[in-house]
């Protein structure tokens, strides 16, 4: 069964060789660098970098289309044949709204609110970012469940940095 899992940057390798992930994506601001992990080919490794904001801030990059959709596209493109990773510096907001894009993108009759419950009951500390969200929300065409399946369960218990965890993408 394909499982999507979320870690924090200080957590992607042990991680990644815990899961066996064969796919990466990093979440982190433009200018940080990533070391990509033992066995992780350039190609299944995807980099976004944006912010962790939701309007814009001054010197940070707020999340847009093009970055959903770059995302949307890797995620589309992993063969499933092994887990695949999300991660950001924290592993609490920008990778968790990451893992709750791809279960709803590739789960398109499993419900919003089932997959945002899997969520919390994954990941306490989960607070995906609600621009991330909306943005997905809109390109899925979803017509705002994303948004409110996320609001329902509410900001995540208050962490310096979330366990990692993992989400099915089916039922489980």
């Amino acid at each position: 069964m394909p499982t999507l899992h979320v870690c924090s940057l200080s957590r992607l390798h042990e991680t990644v060789t815990a899961t066996r992930a064969s796919h990466v994506v990093s979440l982190l601001g433009a200018s940080a660098t990533v070391e990509r992990p033992a066995g992780i080919a350039a190609e299944r490794h995807l980099f976004i970098g944006v912010s962790d904001i939701v309007e814009p801030q001054e010197g940070y990059i707020l999340a847009g289309t093009e970055h959903i959709e770059q995302l949307l596209a890797f995620v589309r493109a992993w063969g499933r044949e092994s887990p695949l990773l999300f991660h950001c510096w924290a592993g609490i907001s920008r990778s968790t709204a990451a893992a709750y894009i791809a279960a709803c993108a590739l789960a398109p009759d499993r419900r919003e609110d089932e997959i945002a419950q899997a969520l919390r009951q994954a990941s306490p500390s989960a607070t995906p970012n609600a621009r991330f969200v909306a943005l997905a929300d809109d390109l899925l065409g979803r017509r705002g469940r994303m948004v409110d399946a996320i609001r329902a369960i509410g900001r995540g218990a208050e962490a310096m940095e979330g366990s990692p965890f993992m989400l099915q993408l089916n039922r489980g």
